[in-house]
């Protein structure tokens, strides 16, 4: 069971998606204070100095905090765009480096490969 779970611990898949985590939580954090130290200071400027998480509505002891789901959806589709585009620059990424190694492969032709095998049987016969 030991031997099983290394195996399965050692693949790559396994530490790819740790490594994911990681970066994942950082980069939430990172986009997390972009969001509410940059963007929504500035929206609240354009909203008059108001701040979305502020907006409730109250009704008899119920208050419904409606701003917080706002600024919840707001933060939501931010990260989501975030992480779109950073995927978006890894792709990129990875198909130059796929298109760089086509690009290095020669394509020889059948009859030129046949008279390099015809080549090599001389050289060795002489």
């Amino acid at each position: 069971m030991w031997q099983e779970f290394k195996k399965f611990a050692i693949k790559g898949n396994v530490l790819d998606l740790a490594v994911a985590v990681v970066i994942g939580t950082a980069f939430g954090k990172i986009v997390s204070s972009l969001v509410d130290n940059i963007i929504m200071p500035l929206v609240g400027v354009l909203l008059g100095g108001r701040s979305f998480e502020k907006l409730s509505y109250s009704i008899n002891d119920a208050v419904i905090q409606y701003g917080v789901f706002i600024q919840s959806i707001v933060d939501f589709f931010i990260i989501a765009f975030s992480i779109f585009l950073f995927i978006r620059v890894i792709d990129r990424l990875k198909h130059k480096k796929v298109e760089e190694v086509v690009e290095e492969k020669v394509v020889v032709a059948p009859e030129v490969e046949l008279l390099t095998e015809i080549r090599d049987l001389l050289k060795k016969q002489s």
